[in-house]
Parts: C-alpha cells; structure tokens; sequence
C-alpha cells in the first residue's frame, strides 16, 4: 500500500520523550518537543551543548527509563548497540523509535532485540532532507508498531509524517530508493556546473539543467526508461568521450564514468536481449 500523510494536529497531553543523540538534529528536535510543551529528558556522552528545557541525564538508561517515547538520533553504527542498552530499561507501552539512517536490514534486524518485549512499540523512522536546513518541518517516514505515535509526536512540532504499512525496515526502504535518485542527481548537477564552469559554459548548463527539472516530470522517466537501453551503445562512446573533454577542463567525472559504465551494462543487456528474441 502507498504511505499515508498523518496531518498536523496539535498534542492533546504532555508527551515525555527521550533523545539519544544530540548532535545538530537531536538539538533541534529537542528544542523543538520542549517549545512544544513536552518534557524532554537526553543522553549523549559528546553532547557539547544542550538546548534550553532538555534534561541531560546520566546514561541512555536514565535518559528512557520513565519516557512515553524514544527518538534515537544516534550515528547508524551504534544503532543496534543502543536498542540493547536500554530494551531491558523501557516501561510498558513506550515506543522507541530509530532515526538513524541504518540500512532497511539493519533495521528489520532490529526487531531481535525487542522479541522478549511486546509489550514495546518499535517505530521505524526516515528523515526524508537536511534537518539542518529545513528545521522540524523536514519531511518524516515511519513504519512499524509505534509509527502512529511518532506521527502524533512529531506532528506537534510541525513535521510531516508519512505512515508506512509495513514493518521496521520499510520506511528506510522508501528512503534508500529515494536516494538513488536524491543523491545521484545532487551530484550529477555538480559534476555537470563544475565542468561547466571550467569552460565558460555555466550558465548555459544551468540552464539545460533547470529546464529539464522544471519540465513535465512523468514524461521526463518514461523517456529516461524507453530511450536509454535502446541508445545505450551510442551514449556509452558519448559518455567516454566526455570523460575525457572533463579531463581536459582538470573538472572531476566520477558520476560521468559511472554513466558510462552503466551504459555498457545495458548495451550488453540489450544486444542479449535482441539476440534471444531473433532465436
């Protein structure tokens, strides 16, 4: 089923809720939930600063231990290893949500920790942009048990939050797909100002660059999808040979190198294919 929106709504009781991690995002969402009127109790043996109304507590035990709701905000490598510090230490009831950018099966992995505990809610939670730039009001995924009251949390500070039907593991996969695209494009325009720059083309690239974005987004994919195989041959020499005119221009080419590579790929996927049809 495709997500759900949760709508904004305003918190009908004080929530108490605990941090794990307060680097630049966990002291925005803290500062936040405490403007919001919950209490906010943290734990992060780095923290440097610690916004105004967070009660900094001793350990990752005493940050949760009386909390309705868990945020970890953590690095994703000691995501599982936090989950098992404080699974023993939660009362009933409470949710606890990761918000690290762990991978869908890290997080699906997760579910090991808190078999001996049903009576828990583990949310899976994605963070869909840059909470540095776009505050509390950056988009928000969730799936697992306790996604509807992470929804209801968030939702208080102004975040929007899409519920996932499914379980831990899924909102990531939304997000990990979405970054195929997010994150390729971001350095796709790089790559493609930079060279531009180095010629003296900037802004006619820019240009090209932003009216392809602006045009008709669904039209832009099916062409993307039906065109690239059938042209794959003649684009990977394309793309060769760009790699290197940016050579030239001493421009980076790593996602120009990729694309070339790719279109290898799919030039022999293509001739395969032909060949099995003509058999």
């Amino acid at each position: 089923m495709p997500p759900s929106t949760t709508p904004s709504s305003s918190a009908s009781r004080t929530v108490a809720v605990g941090l794990l991690g307060l680097g630049e995002v966990g002291r925005i969402y803290g500062a936040a939930l405490v403007a919001a009127g919950h209490r906010v109790t943290a734990f992060d043996p780095y923290a440097q600063t610690l916004p105004e109304g967070v009660e900094l507590r001793e350990s990752a035990e005493a940050a949760v231990a009386d909390v309705d709701v868990v945020l970890t905000l953590t690095a994703a490598s000691v995501s599982r290893s936090v989950a098992e510090t404080v699974v023993g230490t939660l009362r009933a009831g409470a949710v606890y949500a990761d918000c690290t950018s762990s991978s869908p099966g890290d997080k699906r992995a997760l579910a090991e920790v808190f078999k001996d505990r049903d009576d828990l809610r583990p949310a899976d939670v994605a963070i869909l942009g840059p909470v540095v730039q776009l505050g509390t009001e950056t988009p928000l995924m969730s799936a697992g048990p306790g996604a509807e009251s992470v929804a209801a949390v968030m939702t208080t500070v102004g975040s929007p939050v899409e519920i996932v039907d499914g379980a831990l593991g899924d909102a990531m996969a939304h997000k990990f797909l979405r970054s195929v695209f997010m994150k390729g494009l971001a350095s796709v325009v790089i790559e493609a100002v930079v060279a531009g720059r180095k010629a003296g083309l900037e802004e006619w690239v820019r240009g090209q660059i932003a009216g392809v974005l602006a045009g008709d987004g669904q039209a832009v994919i099916d062409r993307f999808l039906t065109g690239t195989g059938k042209h794959a041959e003649r684009r990977m020499y394309e793309m060769r040979a760009t790699s290197t005119y940016l050579a030239g221009l001493g421009a980076p080419s790593e996602m120009t190198d990729a694309t070339a590579t790719a279109l290898e790929r799919m030039t022999t996927e293509h001739h395969v294919h032909s060949g099995a049809q003509q058999d």
